[in-house]
C-alpha cells in the first residue's frame, strides 16, 4: 500500500498503549463532549441541512478527528507528536449543484489543534466547535470564499447506541467504540458562499465515537444513514462491508421514537437496497446515491436519494481515505403514513485506502 505521511504515523501507532473501549462505561453529558486523551481514537461529527428564505437550500458538514500517535512521548518537548489532529468541512450548494470540501492536518501539542479534556472545546486551527454557557453548540469553520456560523440547539436528549453507548464492531470485545449521537439539533446561523453572506436555518445532527480499536481485516468501509423524518422520528443505522460486497452482521443501528426513547436494531431488522449508482469522474468510483430501507419491526419503507450526487471527498494526498459524504432527501410510509424528510449518507470503502486498514 502507499504510506501517506498521515497513514505513516498512524501504521507506528501502537493500540497497546491506549485504553480500550470499556463495555463497564455508559456515556454521561455534557462531561462526554469533551475529549478522552486515553483512547487512541475519537472524532465529533456534525451533518445538517440548511434553508436560505430564498428557498435554496445547502448541506453541510464539519468533523473534528483526534488520532492518539503515541500515548507517553519520551520527548517532553511541546513539538513531540502526542496526537494528530484532522478535519473536514463541506458545504453542498444543492440549487447550484455545487460541493466544496477541504480537508486539515495538524499536531497537538504547539496550539494548531487540539481538544480540551476538562469541557468541550475541539479546534483546528480556526475551525472550532465548542459549547456555550446555554448548552449550545457553537461550530465555526472557513476556507477560502466558503464558510459557516452556526449554532445547533439539541431537541432530544443524547441517544447511546450499542448497549448503553458501548457499540461493538467487531469479534473482539476491544473492537468497539463509545457512540451516541444528538440526532434533531435545531440550527441557526449564517453560511457564506463566495462574496454571499447567507442566513439560514435547519436541523443538524451530531456523532461523537471514542475508542482504540474500531475495525477488524476484511471490514472495509460502511454505508452510515442518519434520517430525521417529518413525524419527528430518526434512524441511524449503519452497514458495515466486506471485502467481497458482504454485509458485516455486525451491522446495526438505532430507531428514535418522537418522545426521545430509542431502540436498538440489528442488522437483520434492516433490509438495504441500492438503486441507483453514481461514477465519480475523478476517482472511478462507484457508489449507489439512491437507496431503499425498510424497517419491519418499525413499520417503515422509505428511499433515501442524494441532494447531489457528486458530494465525493478526495483525500488521496493525505490519509488516502477517499468516501462519499452528503445531504440526502427521504421520502415513504411509516405506519401506514406518508412521511417525508432529510438527512446524511456516507459510504467508504469504495475507493482509495480502506478503513480496515485505518481503523484497527
Amino acid at each position: 500500500m502507499i504510506i501517506t505521511p498521515f497513514l505513516y504515523f498512524f501504521v507506528l501507532a501502537q493500540t497497546l498503549d491506549w485504553k480500550p473501549a470499556d463495555p463497564g462505561y455508559t456515556p454521561s453529558l455534557p462531561r462526554d463532549h469533551a475529549s478522552h486523551p486515553d483512547n487512541k481514537l475519537e472524532w465529533w461529527y456534525y451533518t445538517g441541512n440548511l434553508d436560505a428564505s430564498d428557498g435554496r437550500r445547502f448541506g453541510y458538514q464539519l468533523t473534528f478527528f483526534r488520532v492518539g500517535i503515541v500515548a507517553k512521548p519520551a520527548n517532553p518537548s511541546r513539538w513531540a507528536v502526542r496526537d494528530l489532529h484532522m478535519a473536514h468541512f463541506a458545504i453542498s450548494d444543492i440549487g447550484r449543484s455545487e460541493f466544496r470540501f477541504t480537508e486539515r492536518l495538524n499536531r497537538a501539542g504547539i496550539g494548531w489543534a487540539g481538544a480540551l479534556a476538562n469541557q468541550y472545546r475541539v479546534w483546528n486551527e480556526d475551525w472550532e466547535a465548542e459549547l456555550d454557557d446555554k448548552g449550545r453548540h457553537i461550530l465555526k469553520a472557513r476556507d477560502r470564499d466558503h464558510a459557516i456560523e452556526l449554532t445547533l440547539e439539541p431537541l432530544k436528549t443524547a441517544v447511546l447506541h450499542g448497549e448503553q453507548g458501548y457499540s461493538q464492531k467487531g469479534a473482539q470485545e476491544g473492537n468497539a467504540s463509545h457512540y451516541y449521537s444528538l440526532t434533531r439539533m435545531q440550527t441557526r446561523g449564517r453560511l457564506q458562499i463566495g462574496s454571499e453572506a447567507i442566513q439560514v436555518t435547519g436541523s443538524s445532527w451530531m456523532d461523537h465515537e471514542f475508542g482504540t480499536s474500531f475495525l477488524e481485516q476484511g471490514q472495509i468501509g460502511w454505508n452510515w444513514f442518519s434520517i430525521q423524518l417529518d413525524d419527528s422520528t430518526e434512524i441511524m443505522f449503519y452497514a458495515f462491508r466486506r471485502r467481497a460486497d458482504e454485509t458485516d452482521p455486525r451491522s446495526g443501528g438505532t430507531f428514535v421514537h418522537k418522545n426521545g426513547q430509542y431502540v436498538k436494531l440489528q442488522g437483520g431488522d434492516v433490509n438495504l437496497e441500492p438503486v441507483r449508482t453514481w461514477k465519480s469522474k475523478m476517482t472511478g468510483a462507484v457508489y449507489p446515491v439512491e437507496w431503499k430501507l425498510g424497517i419491519p419491526s418499525h413499520r417503515t419503507e422509505i428511499t433515501l436519494k442524494a441532494a447531489l450526487d457528486n458530494q465525493e471527498l478526495n483525500l488521496k494526498d493525505s490519509t488516502g481515505v477517499i468516501y462519499w459524504e452528503g445531504a440526502v432527501d427521504v421520502a415513504g410510509i411509516r405506519e401506514g403514513r406518508t412521511v417525508r424528510g432529510r438527512g446524511y449518507l456516507e459510504m467508504t470503502g469504495y475507493a482509495g485506502q480502506t478503513l480496515d486498514r485505518v481503523l484497527n
